[in-house]
């Protein structure tokens, strides 16, 4: 998925603003207002590099998992000790529970069907334990992607200058992003291309998937980076 950008993801959501911190913090103050139980321990399902890891560790036990090897690959370097998974978000099992299992940055619209979802969901619900709660980042409903959208986010280091240009293309319920990368390091430059599919959906569909596991439902408009997150609620006993 990230074959060749996975060493500048970092360099890439810094130059875009992107700030960890802060939504780690309210994915703390959301555990806390919707878990049923003290929270002690945490998985974060995509975790990527890592970087939400690196507050939410300062707080709980946590483990992540990732599909991307060179992703997890950083996440490593960046967390030393930290327990790190190379698994399918569908297909996973830890043979553990977690009082809170967590999903970032809209990686659920990798599930590019309505089955998908309902893999991952079941997944997520079945490691988290009596009272705890799951949070999934949304993606977006085919009624916002617009066709066509244009996306540009460029660095400026000392020893990286690179440019990522995008176009999304909608189909339905599912949207293509063609990225091209123009990096310049002082080894040279390349120029890459990494194609992202992704699946279109509304809110319902998100609230289906978790009823279906057992969860209840909420819906917190607005927060982390402004899609929405999507809340289930494992009942105690």
């Amino acid at each position: 998925m990230h074959q060749r950008s996975a060493r500048y993801y970092d360099a890439i959501y810094a130059a875009d603003g992107k700030d960890y911190a802060r939504e780690a913090q309210e994915v703390i103050e959301l555990i806390n207002q919707y878990t049923r139980q003290p929270c002690r321990s945490l998985l974060d399902v995509a975790c990527g590099t890592g970087r939400h890891l690196t507050f939410l560790r300062q707080i709980y036990e946590v483990v992540g998992l990732d599909l991307d090897p060179d992703m997890l690959a950083i996440a490593r370097q960046r967390l030393g000790d930290v327990e790190l998974h190379q698994a399918d978000m569908r297909s996973f099992d830890l043979d553990r529970q977690f009082d809170a299992v967590v999903c970032l940055f809209s990686a659920i619209g990798y599930m590019k069907t309505d089955d998908d979802l309902r893999q991952a969901i079941h997944a997520m619900a079945r490691h988290l334990a009596p009272g705890g709660v799951l949070l999934v980042e949304a993606w977006l409903d085919p009624d916002i992607f617009v066709d066509g959208h244009l996306s540009a986010v460029y660095v400026d280091e000392p020893e990286l200058k690179l440019a990522r240009i995008s176009v999304g293309r909608k189909d339905q319920d599912q949207a293509r992003l063609d990225f091209h990368y123009l990096v310049a390091t002082p080894e040279g430059v390349e120029h890459f291309t990494e194609v992202h599919e992704t699946g279109l959906r509304p809110t319902e569909t998100y609230r289906r998937a978790f009823l279906a596991v057992g969860l209840e439902p909420e819906f917190e408009k607005g927060v982390l980076t402004g899609r929405g997150l999507h809340i289930g609620v494992r009942p105690e006993g």
